[in-house]
């Protein structure tokens, strides 16, 4: 049994947008605030988080808009000029009128002596550190042609830039960016973190994540309705310990099936990665030709190219698709299997080959446990939409993949999303040295292992995904990103798993 650690932090909880700026007024009037204070508590705070990350740096550049996101930045600025650094605030469009609460916090910055200066390439190339207050997240249509050239120039800058709330010109709801986007160096969010921020391009667009409540949190969580969550490894107690009186059986029986002639490695990873998981017992069903290479490095498989009936019968959860390739054996195999589980209610993981070709079976029927594990390509497929369709709104996606098959999804990638038709959550892990050959198959053989093991799918996504992820990043913070092999993981998966 799994369990949740009791008393998660209010940053697992995500939120849309326009859920924020409508419950974040309640909360402060809830609590007594008025919205002007809470500006100055988030411009405040940003500039201590630019202290803290640039501890030794003294010339700033704040950008500004006119919305919102500009009122941060000008109580920004105003903090750093009273702590005495160098600071150059330059706006899109210095002589026009803002007003409200930006206009206060502008009037303020003014009154200090400071100016307002129009934007130049010049004071760019002066500054230490660039605080990003051009556009917040209000924005949803392409930006216009007057930001967008000042963020190609910080992008191709070598200064660090923090953003406040989100990265000008992301799209803080799904993380598409909206023509050019800063490439933020950290983001300080505020109340809620946004959906945008944690996933795809937004994920990279955001570097350094940081969550300032402003004071506001607990009641706000109050008001907004949250359907996403963030997952971290550190969020779950683990697997309970195992009684002394077991044996192999009592920890499930895995059936991988995949390995086609020429593709024996994939099912290798995902097997002994299911092993490296904890299963008891785990069988290979694979190509004739393929038998051999398997079972020769990992005596602990039990390989065969027979008997899949059999085998299916004898197990209690199983994985397709890694290696399986889109030959007649694989129809052939992967038809017998589909049957069999429309027949048996047993836990099922679908990922690689597999989900090819259940992107082209036309006579699909919904299975009773299912996991499906798609990357933006096989989730394209499956849908049968564009990559850029998926990548610009990966939450819409994952929820209609889990819907339309009726099952969990795990749509893979930076801040891979777990969806179960009526929630997603979000993996704070992973780097980029991941981005190679037989993650996937890693990842599948650690879900069926825990679904073997008796988990539920859902739980056994949540889990899976943030054991593979802290793996990932684990190996890559002690021997770096590049060179990573899949193979690399097991160790660490073996070591987290018994945390």
């Amino acid at each position: 049994m799994l369990q949740k650690k009791r008393g998660n932090s209010l940053t697992q909880k995500l939120y849309r947008a326009d859920q924020v700026r409508l419950h974040e007024q309640d909360a402060a009037k809830a609590l007594g605030v008025d919205m002007f204070s809470l500006m100055q508590r988030a411009g405040a705070s940003v500039y201590q988080h630019c202290v803290s990350l640039f501890p030794n740096v003294d010339n700033y550049l704040v950008l500004v808009g006119i919305g919102h996101n500009a009122g941060d930045g000008y109580v920004a600025a105003l903090a750093a000029a009273n702590s005495g650094k160098n600071v150059t605030l330059c706006a899109v469009e210095p002589e026009r009128e803002v007003s409200g609460d930006v206009a206060k916090a502008k009037a303020a910055w003014l009154a200090s002596g400071a100016k307002v200066n129009a934007y130049s390439k010049d004071a760019l190339d002066k500054a230490d550190v660039v605080i990003d207050a051009l556009l917040g997240t209000g924005i949803n249509g392409v930006i216009r042609q007057e930001f967008a050239t000042i963020i190609e120039e910080i992008n191709h800058h070598s200064c660090p830039v923090v953003s406040i709330d989100v990265p000008s010109g992301l799209d803080a709801n799904t993380g598409n960016t909206l023509g050019e986007c800063v490439q933020a160096t950290a983001t300080v969010t505020f109340v809620g973190i946004k959906l945008g921020l944690t996933t795809g391009a937004g994920k990279q667009a955001t570097g350094k994540l940081i969550f300032e409540d402003l004071g506001i949190g607990k009641v706000f969580a109050e008001y907004a309705r949250s359907d996403a969550s963030a997952l971290d490894f550190k969020h779950f107690k683990g697997l309970a310990p195992r009684p002394v009186h077991s044996h192999k059986g009592t920890y499930g029986r895995l059936l991988c099936i995949g390995g086609n002639e020429g593709m024996s490695g994939a099912i290798r990873l995902s097997s002994e990665a299911a092993l490296r998981t904890g299963t008891g017992l785990v069988k290979v069903f694979a190509h004739p030709e393929s038998v051999r290479q398997i079972s020769a490095g990992r005596p602990e498989l039990m390989v065969s190219s027979e008997g899949l009936k059999e085998a299916l019968q004898w197990a209690t959860c199983i994985v397709i698709g890694p290696g399986l390739g889109q030959n007649q054996w694989s129809k052939d195999t992967f038809d017998t299997t589909m049957d069999y589980c429309q027949q048996h209610n047993k836990p099922i993981v679908i990922d690689a080959d597999a989900l090819n070709l259940k992107a082209v079976n036309t006579s699909f029927v919904a299975l009773t446990d299912c996991v499906v594990t798609p990357h933006v390509g096989e989730a394209a497929r499956l849908l049968n939409v564009s990559i850029e369709e998926i990548e610009a709104n990966r939450f819409n996606f994952a929820r209609q993949c889990a819907q339309r098959y009726d099952a969990v999804c795990v749509l893979k990638g930076a801040g891979s999303i777990v969806d179960n038709q009526s929630h997603s959550w979000v993996c704070r892990h992973g780097n980029p040295g991941m981005a190679t050959a037989g993650m996937g198959d890693v990842l599948a053989g650690i879900l069926g292992s825990l679904m073997s093991q008796g988990l539920s799918s859902e739980m056994a996504c949540q889990y899976g995904v943030s054991i593979h992820a802290k793996a990932g990043d684990i190996v890559a913070q002690k021997y770096g990103q590049r060179g990573l092999l899949a193979s690399d993981l097991f160790n660490t998966v073996r070591k987290l798993i018994n945390e």
